[in-house]
This record gives C-alpha cells, sequence and structure tokens, in this order.
C-alpha cells in the first residue's frame, strides 16, 4: 500500500442541494460564432475577440476553443469483473443538453405534437451526444438523467409520467386562482431522502409559489422557480449547459437589458425571482434554446375551421389581440436567447431539425475569461459586449452579470457531493477505475453500520469498494526533498429507483508520496479503499474523486446489481487507468 495519509470526512447527514453564489472577480463567457446557414466558425484565435464590460474593454486572461467535430473514436475498454471506469466509450463535447417538456406553458394538442417530434429526433442521436429529460407541470421533474444511450431517452418519452396531459396553459384564471394552494415546485432534485428538515430549495420554491400567488403571476413564477432549479442542478457540471425549452408561450423575461424583461402574464416584474435566476443562470453558464410547440407562428384567427374568431373573443379584436400575442411571445423567445447566448426556434415547423441545430451549435463554441477592472460585489447589473477584431459573424453569448452579494445563494463548503446528485452526468476530469464486490465475510447483523446513514435497516450488504485513480489526471505538487503532495476527496452516494439517498460515505486525502511511490503509482494509479452498507435490491451507487488542488472531479453512477458475497474477486493487481487518456 502506498504512504496514503487519511482524514475521514464522511458526512453526517443527507447530501446537502447545490446553492451557488455569483463571484464577479474572473467572469467567463462562452461565445457561438456562426455564418451563412447557422455554420459555426472554427479555429478562432484570442486575437480574434474583442471583450467589452459597460462598454469598457477588457484583456482576456483565458482562451479555449470548444468542439466535438474530429474528435476521435475512443474504443471502450474490456475490463475485468465487477470493475467500472468513468473514461467515455464516446467522444464527448464540453456541453450537455437538457430538453425541457414544458406543459405548464404549453396547450395539450402543442404537447402531442412536441413529443412526436422528439421521439424522432431521438432515433437519429449522434453518438456521444449527452441529455437528459426535465417535464415541468406544476412541479419540476426529471424523467431521464443525463445519458448518450437514444433508447434510455425513447423510453422515458414514452413513458406514463411523459405523455401529454392536461395543460395549465389551457385553464382559467379562475382555475388556477381555485386551485392555488396546490402550486408548488417541491424540487424533486433536491430530494436527499433523510433529516427532517425541510431542504432549503424546497423553502425557496414554497416562498417563490406563495409569492406568485399575491402578484397574481402563478404560471410566470412557477416558470421561474423551475428555470432557479434547474440552474442549481447543473451548476456543478463543467462546460456548457444548451436548455432546449419546448412551450406554447413564455411568460417571462430575464435580463434588465431590452424592452420586454417582464412577466407576459399580467406585465409586472417580479423583482426579485426575475433578479435571482438571471444571477443562477449566469453562473451556471446556461444558454435557453426557446423553441415554439406550435411551429411556425401564425394567426389562427384566419384557419378555416376557426369561423374567424377564436371562442368568446370579440370578432374585431380578435386578429389584433393574436398578432400582440404573438409578438409579445417572440419577443420573450428572442430575449431569453440573446441574454443567455442561445437561440429562439419559432420558424419552422420541423421541432426535429430545430432541436439537432440546437445541440449542434452549443457544442461548438469559445470560451473568454477575463477579469474586471472593479471587483467590488456592488449588486448593480454589468453589460457584456463581445465582437470580432475583422469579419463578421453572429456571435451568441449571455449580454451580462449581476455583481450581487444579496442572494441567498451560497458556496457549496464541499464540492463534490454536488456532482453526486443522481442522474448527473460523469465527469471525466479525473479518470479512475472502481471494483464493487462484496465484503467477505460479511459483518453480523447487529454491527454497526458502514456508512453516514445510522438508521439504515433492513436487510443489507457490505460492499468494499477498490478506486485506482489515474496519477495523470491529479494534481501531485513536486517539494524540494522530492516528494509529491496533494489532496483528493473520495465518496460514494447509494440511492433507490425513486431518487432517495440511502447510505453515503467518504474520506478526504491529504498525499504525500516519495518518489518511489510516485513512480508507482504514475504506472497503477493511486490506491484508495472505502466501505459501505446498502439494501440488497434497487440501488444505484454514485462514485466521484475531487482533486482539491486543480478543482478538478471525476464521477460515475453505477446501477448496482445483488452480487453474491461469496462472488470471486477478479485476480491480478488493482486495475489501472489508462494513463493519458482524456
Amino acid at each position: 500500500m502506498f504512504p496514503l495519509h487519511a482524514q475521514s470526512t464522511a458526512p453526517s447527514g443527507p447530501i446537502p442541494a447545490p446553492l451557488f453564489k455569483a463571484n464577479a472577480q474572473a467572469v467567463a463567457v462562452d461565445v457561438v460564432v456562426t455564418r451563412g446557414d447557422d455554420e459555426p466558425v472554427l479555429a478562432l484565435r484570442r486575437q480574434d475577440f474583442e471583450v467589452l464590460e459597460d462598454g469598457k474593454p477588457q484583456p482576456i486572461d483565458l482562451f479555449e476553443e470548444h468542439t466535438a467535430a474530429g474528435a476521435p473514436a475512443v474504443t471502450p475498454q474490456q475490463l475485468p469483473p465487477y470493475v467500472f471506469t468513468n473514461l467515455p466509450a464516446a467522444p464527448q463535447s464540453d456541453s450537455v443538453n437538457v430538453l425541457l417538456l414544458d406543459s405548464l406553458n404549453t396547450t395539450e394538442q402543442d404537447q402531442a405534437y412536441v413529443h412526436k417530434q422528439i421521439v424522432d429526433f431521438l432515433r437519429n442521436l449522434q453518438p456521444g451526444t449527452r441529455v437528459a429529460i426535465f417535464t415541468l407541470n406544476t412541479k419540476l421533474r426529471l424523467l431521464q438523467g443525463f445519458t448518450a444511450d437514444s433508447s434510455l431517452l425513447k423510453a422515458a418519452l414514452e413513458s406514463k409520467a411523459a405523455a401529454p396531459g392536461t395543460s395549465p396553459a389551457s385553464r382559467t384564471r379562475d382555475d388556477d386562482l381555485r386551485d392555488k394552494e396546490e402550486l408548488s415546485i417541491i424540487g424533486e432534485m433536491s430530494n436527499t431522502g433523510g433529516g427532517d428538515s425541510e431542504a432549503p430549495l424546497q423553502s425557496i420554491s414554497r416562498s417563490m409559489a406563495d409569492q406568485a400567488n399575491t402578484q397574481g403571476g402563478q404560471r410566470a413564477s412557477l416558470t421561474l422557480a423551475a428555470l432557479q432549479q434547474l440552474a442549481r442542478a447543473l451548476a456543478a457540471i463543467p462546460g456548457r449547459k444548451n436548455l432546449i425549452w419546448f412551450a406554447s408561450s413564455f411568460p417571462v423575461s430575464i435580463f434588465p437589458n431590452g424592452p420586454n424583461r417582464q412577466t407576459l402574464s399580467n406585465g409586472k416584474e417580479i423583482g426579485d425571482a426575475v433578479r435571482q435566476t438571471a444571477s443562477l443562470l449566469t453562473q451556471s453558464k446556461v444558454a435557453l434554446y426557446p423553441v415554439s410547440a406550435q411551429g411556425i407562428l401564425v394567426d389562427r384567427t384566419t384557419n378555416a375551421d376557426s369561423g374567424g374568431q377564436p371562442e368568446g373573443d370579440d370578432f374585431e379584436q380578435s386578429p389584433q389581440q393574436e398578432a400582440a400575442t404573438h409578438a409579445a411571445n417572440t419577443a420573450a423567445m428572442e430575449q431569453l436567447a440573446f441574454d443567455t447566448g442561445g437561440e429562439a426556434l419559432y420558424t419552422t415547423n420541423n421541432v426535429n431539425q430545430a432541436m439537432a441545430r440546437a445541440i449542434y451549435n452549443g457544442s461548438h463554441y469559445y470560451t473568454l475569461v477575463y477579469t474586471p477592472a472593479s471587483t467590488q460585489m456592488d449588486g448593480k447589473f454589468h453589460r457584456i459586449e463581445v465582437k470580432l477584431t475583422q469579419g463578421k459573424a453572429k456571435l451568441s453569448y449571455r449580454r451580462g452579470y449581476y455583481a450581487d452579494t444579496a442572494s441567498d445563494a451560497k458556496l457549496a463548503s464541499d464540492p463534490l457531493p454536488p456532482l453526486l446528485a443522481r442522474g448527473m452526468p460523469s465527469s471525466t476530469q479525473v479518470l479512475y477505475q472502481a471494483r464493487i464486490l462484496p465484503a467477505s465475510p460479511q459483518p453480523a447483523p447487529d454491527a454497526p453500520r458502514a456508512g453516514g446513514n445510522t438508521k439504515l435497516t433492513g436487510p443489507f450488504t457490505r460492499y468494499k469498494v477498490d478506486f485506482a485513480i489515474s496519477a495523470t489526471k491529479v494534481a501531485l505538487d513536486p517539494a524540494p526533498d522530492g516528494t509529491h503532495t496533494g489532496k483528493i476527496e473520495v465518496a460514494l452516494v447509494a440511492y433507490d429507483q425513486a431518487g432517495n439517498a440511502l447510505n453515503w460515505t467518504g474520506n478526504t486525502l491529504a498525499i504525500s508520496l516519495n518518489a518511489a511511490s510516485y513512480a508507482q503509482v504514475q504506472r497503477s494509479g493511486i490506491p484508495v479503499h472505502l466501505q459501505i452498507d446498502l439494501p440488497q435490491t434497487g440501488v444505484s451507487l454514485a462514485t466521484g474523486v475531487y482533486d482539491w488542488t486543480a478543482r478538478k472531479a471525476g464521477t460515475l453512477e453505477i446501477p448496482l446489481h445483488p452480487l453474491s458475497a461469496t462472488a470471486a474477486p477478479p485476480t491480478g493487481p488493482t486495475p489501472e487507468p489508462t494513463p493519458g487518456a482524456k
């Protein structure tokens, strides 16, 4: 065993919901550059860009191009039994994609149309494209966590939970008021199971729903709360997040630049909620792609079966009202996309094609990082402008940020637990293999539980989890005496099929390696051993490693099928991660 000095930091309570706070000291801007028929412009350099904040030029400190084009294929590893790895089997871009099926703001007819178009799109999903599916009615729900497996995504869409249903967008104001006490965002992504206190995200969401009741903007407020939840859930994921949002109407605009920062349902701003949503989307690097669930927006009063007017509307006012509704809706879509660096898609009946374009464009972008001259957290909105120094092209990027200290969001003291939320995509900044086997012999039934959940009851199996962490992906700083030091955290969180956290454990390791040990871990990986007690069926195990020096993470969620306590372990040394793999 190598000389690893470990200090246990196993969590003593439920894994907390991820909370984040704006920081104006360094500003990162993702820029999508396109020409012609939305073709991405590749191979630009740092000197090709100019960045301004509040009209003042800013030096670009860091520059990086992100593209999946030309990525080499990865041959899947042949692993021993019971061994798993977070090394991706297919090339992945530095972005993930979220499909938000919004029945809160979508009619039943449009829901059915969008549902069919998405199923068609998933049949031709490009390998390595990571997608998650959320639904929004009166609650935000995770339908399918991030995966590149189109069969899993299609199965989720064909499930009962995704079936088109009653749309609040079709309800009357009286219906909304009568049922207002039932409208709340519960936040299933933050339900970690265990603990008697109410989760902070649930409390914030209930407060948001109460605010909506008093101001009459229920749909707008519920939509804002859902966007906040999504931003919090996605904030721990490195890279760009493309949020492809399907709805018949878009009742909110987010940022203060532009004439449409208002809730379209009642013409009033919900100031604090809008501000907080803008900050969370900014910090989480979420780009919005609003997609009209109606296809091409047309005047329905001219349809032959409409009789020239929608039911209950004044005949003379109907065309004007319809035109005004379309104008307000498209303006909101354009503003949402413009402010966050996405694209509004409402001029096509081919939703399938619109999704493909959004994902393709969102996977080719540049990251520009600069440090403003003033780092004061003054609470003001600071405008960002990005230009090309030569040539012409369309640039899509977020248009500003709040340097705000008034937000209730706080940085997570431990960055790893949010990455281990159920359904999160695997992170490959730190590569590792994990061998998972039942311990032999098993402990007595009355033995103390292994893991942070001391209240775990019922039949359980104790598992031993042996990590082999690629040393080439961990920052090990050299010292004058020839030793190499670093600090990593390794953690496990087990979930049941409903997404509740069942048990958890973890260690923080202070690493100090002499020359011989350093050479050895370069060949075979850094070994770490954990044990955890788990129920015998229906468990998935989220595994993760965090490098505190480089601030990089590796994660992998593993469906854990029952293993016999007498299963023979694989022969040979601890599995070795592929050195130098990206």
